[in-house]
């Protein structure tokens, strides 16, 4: 397992629409492409997270 995580918000109209964690930056950015393929008017943030932030 890895110490970082990738976390994809889903923002709509500046509103986080939904957020998911993927466990490698390429994972995230194949979703992104994805999402801009399907829903054009959502933006995607990609962030690193470390693991520590989200499990104790």
């Amino acid at each position: 397992m890895t110490e970082t995580l990738w976390k994809c918000e889903q923002l709509r109209a500046g509103q986080v629409y939904n957020t998911l964690m993927f466990n490698t930056r390429e994972e995230a950015e194949k979703f992104k492409a994805q999402l801009n393929k399907m829903e054009p008017d959502m933006f995607c943030r990609i962030e690193a997270v470390p693991v520590k932030m989200v499990w104790n």
